[in-house]
């Protein structure tokens, strides 16, 4: 989701909460009647988007199911102590839960790892799995053939940008940038000309994890020539220009002093900074980032903003010098995926099932500022026009790229946020930080990498 985001907690409350959460997920004398559901809570306690929705399919399927009964484990947690809890918890038999709540990035190390079961046999009387778009389908597909995870959503990309800043500047209220160079120059004119706000933020750095990777370096890395991965090949990618180039573009935002502040641009909190206080208030012109904003300014959200619509602007985001396709966009997404070590495996696939009718796919697509995976919700007019945004952001699925989720995937994200923070910092130029992304890449990889 990807990765959505999260604040950050101090270290010694997440140790806290990570035990709590191993202790109420013990699987040793689990009851046979009850299941037991773990997801991400938000570490910003006025969103419960998820908390909210859970609850209500708790109560669906308990009144289904007599005598049945749903248990909720949150683990409140930022993006990378999540999956660290999540991985401790799949370990063993007595923390395992039933069901968890798997980013595609991860979930084929996981596979491998043998902590997920395949669901193939569950998949085949489901007739609803039909109903799945080809590519969410493979996102949570292993190399072995087997599915592993029910998708819930995907999510594409873009630019955000504050139509007043624009305005202010000088700039055009319906902006479309076709070029790199555009939406620095842009940024060079907000700088300028609107001086009490940040131009341009684009995440960085291994504070900000899988958001930095994806919606930061990958949205650049795939707007060029190269990619990360060589499918042909089978071998993940050494030494390629595009690297270099979208490397460059960061330098360029921090050196220039475009983007935040390079201690609010590292700070762990940096994504609920940006979408409950720079945008909102007006402090920020342009937002590289993904669709599902817009579910931390709905009514309940603890931080509504009801004329986001009309305050913001969405354009997409160009390849590096306006090459075919025109613009660019990353997918990713999260899945309900069952533990091998589950107690009660049959029964989290029924919570699956009372998740995914069309009705309830429907609503947490909305409430989630999700990007439908099943045909028949995308087709529903009532979900086109549910809310601002949508259709531009599922239209932009016909361009989108996925990352290569294998299980050296997670290695190679960590390695990218390394080279990103190193020229955000200025303490690497960018042909080291590239180097010694090359050499970490060869250690994550095995050597299985093709130089360009």
């Amino acid at each position: 989701m990807p990765v959505r985001p999260t604040a950050v907690l101090p270290s010694l409350l997440a140790t806290a909460l990570a035990a709590s959460a191993l202790t109420a997920c013990g699987g040793s004398g689990s009851d046979p009647d009850t299941v037991k559901v773990s997801f991400k809570q938000s570490t910003d306690n006025s969103i419960h988007v998820m908390d909210d929705y859970l609850a209500d399919i708790k109560k669906q399927f308990e009144k289904a199911n007599p005598g049945k009964k749903v248990e909720l484990v949150p683990i409140k947690a930022p993006d990378s102590e999540y999956y660290t809890k999540l991985q401790q918890m799949l370990r063993s038999a007595k923390t395992a839960p039933d069901l968890v709540y798997e980013d595609t990035f991860l979930i084929n190390s996981d596979i491998t790892s043998g902590y997920l079961k395949p669901l193939d046999a569950y998949l085949a009387k489901w007739p609803d799995w039909n109903r799945f778009i080809g590519t969410a389908k493979a996102a949570a597909k292993a190399e072995d053939g087997k599915t592993y995870g029910v998708p819930d959503g995907t999510d594409t990309r873009g630019l955000w940008y504050d139509k007043g800043i624009f305005a202010k500047a000088g700039l055009p209220t319906d902006w479309q940038p076709k070029t790199w160079d555009e939406v620095l120059d842009a940024a060079r004119t907000i700088k300028r000309r609107v001086p009490d706000v940040t131009p341009l933020n684009v995440y960085t750095g291994k504070p900000a994890g899988e958001a930095a990777a994806m919606q930061g370096f990958e949205m650049l890395l795939y707007g060029t020539e190269d990619r990360l991965y060589d499918d042909a090949a089978k071998k993940w990618i050494a030494g390629s220009q595009g690297f270099e180039d979208a490397l460059s573009f960061v330098e360029t935002v921090y050196r220039e002093k475009l983007g935040p502040d390079v201690s609010t641009a590292l700070d762990p909190n940096i994504q609920t900074i940006v979408r409950g206080d720079l945008l909102p208030k007006g402090k920020l012109g342009i937002n590289l980032d993904g669709s599902w904003l817009p579910q931390d300014w709905l009514p309940g959200s603890g931080h509504e903003w009801p004329e986001w619509s009309s305050k913001l602007g969405l354009a997409y985001m160009p390849t590096q010098h306006g090459q075919a396709p025109g613009k660019v966009s990353m997918s990713g997404g999260w899945t309900w995926a069952v533990p091998a070590k589950a107690a009660n495996p049959d029964l989290a696939f029924d919570f699956i099932r009372t998740m995914q009718t069309k009705a309830n796919a429907q609503k947490w697509y909305v409430a989630n500022s999700g990007i439908s995976v099943r045909e028949d919700v995308a087709a529903d007019p009532a979900y086109a026009k549910a809310q601002p945004g949508i259709k531009f952001f599922t239209d932009l699925v016909a361009s989108t790229h996925y990352r290569p989720a294998y299980p050296a995937y997670p290695k190679v994200s960590t390695a990218i946020q390394e080279a990103m923070e190193g020229v955000t910092t200025g303490d690497t130029s960018v042909e080291e930080a590239a180097r010694n992304y090359d050499d970490s890449l060869k250690e994550a990889t095995d050597d299985q990498v093709i130089e360009k």
